[in-house]
Order: C-alpha cells, then structure tokens, then sequence
C-alpha cells in the first residue's frame, strides 16, 4: 500500500500533478463570474430597452459594456469547459469520453468565437456609418 503524504496531497502532486492548479483555477474563474454576472445582466438588461438596432450597435461600441460581455462570456466558458471536463471524466469512458470532451472544448470555443465575431462585428459596422 501507498502512503501520500499530506504536503504532497496539497501540492497536487498527484497522478496527474495539476489537481491544485485545475482547483485554484476554478476557484479563480468562479469568483471572477461572480463578479461579471451582475454587471453582464445590468449591461444586457440596458440592451435590451434600447428600441432601435442602431442604438444597440452603439451601445454595445462603448468600452464597459463590449468588455464587460466579452469577459462574461470568455470566462464563462473556459470555466464551462474545464468542468465539464470534470463531470465528463467521471462518467463516461472510453470512445464516449473523447467525444464529450472534445465536443465541449468545440462548443465552449465556438461560442467564444461567436461572441468576440459578434462584438468586433458591431464596432466595424458602427465605424462605417
């Protein structure tokens, strides 16, 4: 039998050596949502009693807001991916556990991708007119 001592149990210093960094990490990124979720429904809330598509493109050109939703939604999901890569590892194996885990690197990207696309979209169509 295998005896782990308690410093190396809080190292990390497991079979995988990144228990700490993936812990501290997720424990990061949570207080930061817990920031961001407030301020991202007040910036989103304002959007949406704004009655015209111009004037939502030129809200969202302003610097608190485009960032404010741009660091929601990143955070967001790189917190998403990394605990679903958790819950993924928990219950599924093999050939499933691959897809899953690709599937939800694919999508938390795709949707980070979608949302700075969508931002620096505004600014561009904005700086046209």
């Amino acid at each position: 039998m295998r005896y782990i001592t308690p410093r190396k149990a809080a190292e990390g210093l497991g079979a995988s050596h990144t228990g700490t960094q993936h812990h501290w990490w997720m424990t990061v990124s949570s207080v930061a949502l817990a920031i961001l979720t407030p301020l991202f429904l007040i910036v989103i809330a304002t959007a949406l009693q704004i009655p015209e598509r111009a004037d939502i493109q030129a809200y969202f050109n302003r610097p608190y807001p485009a960032l404010i939703v741009a660091a929601f939604m990143t955070v967001g999901m790189l917190h998403f991916i990394r605990g679903t890569r958790i819950m993924i590892d928990d219950y599924f194996d093999g050939l499933a556990r691959k897809a899953a885990l690709i599937f939800a690197a694919i999508f938390g990207w795709a949707v980070i991708a979608t949302t700075l696309f969508a931002l620096a979209r505004m600014l561009l169509v904005t700086a046209q007119l």
